[in-house]
């Protein structure tokens, strides 16, 4: 029997969870291997997998009751005790992959999007909920109600927006370089919290020399260590960044361990998670 299903906004509040916590680590598994695992997994092997991850027992199993309490795992029993993924992700799992892994960077070209809201006092949880969502993908405050993210995250911001239900307070506009009185690596200082990213960067490169030597521990934790920086980091072009900007190291090291353990840990997945459905 499955529950009710849960919202979308149940399953995106979480994303925020601090990378490393059992709620991190296990949202990253259930993001990785649901999916290539069919969408079901029985309880037993989830805890074992978690457990894999020197998470105990007893916390994995609240950590996994919380995943369900958010949204974003169905508890359904098919001659055993076990978790869907909610339908409901799948577009933010989706969503995720292609900023996880396929991370963008702008050339000095590129075109952006420009967000101008006029919400009313009446809606100021949907204003904060835009504010915050705008936020986690990178998006950068020019003024109060007018923030800027690169072109290609138009889309995105649309669905943000529908999602929302604030369509008839903002306005997405397409844009090409800002003219500044400021050089625009200065201007881009102000509008993007850049020290704050450095810092986020450099953390992820330190985190990589303390990867477990199993598969599909180092998996795990790389995938979770990275998987905040490709949604703060907008991937702003050249004339925007200090010349030394770590970004492209964290991409480059991150994109090579990923392919090299990518395999190994899914195969590992396949390997535990073996409990038929049906007695």
């Amino acid at each position: 029997m499955t529950t009710d299903p849960r919202g979308a906004d149940a399953v995106l509040d979480d994303i925020d969870a601090r990378p490393g916590s059992t709620a991190s680590l296990l949202r990253t598994v259930v993001g990785l291997f649901l999916r290539p695992l069919g969408g079901w997994i029985s309880t037993a092997d989830l805890v074992t997998l978690s457990e894999d991850l020197g998470i105990p027992t007893a916390q994995a199993r609240t950590g996994i009751t919380r995943l369900k309490q958010k949204g974003l795992l169905l508890a359904e029993r098919d001659g055993v005790a076990g978790y869907r993924l909610n339908p409901a992700a799948a577009r933010m799992l989706e969503r995720g992959d292609r900023r996880i892994f396929e991370m963008r960077e702008m050339h000095d070209d590129d075109p952006w999007c420009l967000v101008s809201f006029s919400i009313p006092e009446s809606a100021r949880s949907v204003r904060h909920r835009l504010r915050t969502r705008l936020q986690w993908i990178g998006a950068g405050i020019v003024s109060p109600a007018l923030w800027i993210c690169p072109g290609h995250l138009q889309d995105e911001v649309a669905q943000i927006v529908d999602e929302l239900d604030a369509r008839a307070w903002v306005t997405l506009f397409q844009a090409s370089t800002p003219q500044t009185a400021l050089p625009l690596v200065d201007a881009a200082a102000t509008w993007w919290d850049l020290d704050a990213l450095r810092a986020e960067h450099r953390a992820f490169q330190e985190s990589l020399a303390t990867l477990p030597a199993e598969p599909f521990a180092a998996y795990v934790q790389l995938i979770d260590s990275w998987r905040v920086l490709p949604y703060v980091d907008p991937g702003l072009p050249p004339t925007m960044l200090p010349a030394d900007w770590p970004g492209r190291r964290s991409f480059d090291e991150f994109a090579r361990l990923s392919a090299a353990l990518e395999g190994p840990a899914l195969a590992h997945v396949r390997a535990v998670a073996v409990t038929p459905r049906r007695a």
